[in-house]
């Protein structure tokens, strides 16, 4: 793990700063922020199209392919905290409210080793 990362706020406002330097809010609606996320994610999912698991499990763990992954990872990060800013959602807070509401609907001795849904189980 590095250290001295930045944190989701830091993230924030240097994506902020970026952003009105350019005097790019104008462009950003809450609708386009999270039209962007949904092709920034779809170029992520584009890496792996037509390739079997396995290839593409071998070809993730290559340099150039991790480098693609990074930046597309990167893009659908900075959309998100576009959205969450513009919401004035705390998204580590939201994560982790998301995971207790989870750990209730998919309890570990009904859910583990399947993939069932939660109301399937």
């Amino acid at each position: 793990m590095q250290q001295n990362r930045p944190s989701l706020d830091d993230l924030t406002q240097q994506l902020i700063e970026f952003r009105d330097e350019r005097d790019w809010r104008q462009f950003h609606s809450l609708k386009d922020l999270i039209l962007s996320l949904s092709l920034e994610a779809s170029e992520l999912l584009e890496l792996s199209q037509w390739k079997p698991e396995q290839q593409f499990e071998q070809e993730a763990a290559t340099p150039a392919m991790n480098e693609r992954l990074q930046e597309e990872c990167a893009d659908v990060l900075l959309y998100l905290l576009l959205i969450s800013e513009r919401c004035g959602i705390d998204l580590q807070s939201a994560a982790a409210k998301k995971i207790a509401a989870n750990a209730v609907k998919y309890p570990v001795d009904k859910s583990k080793g399947t993939s069932a849904k939660y109301t399937d189980l």
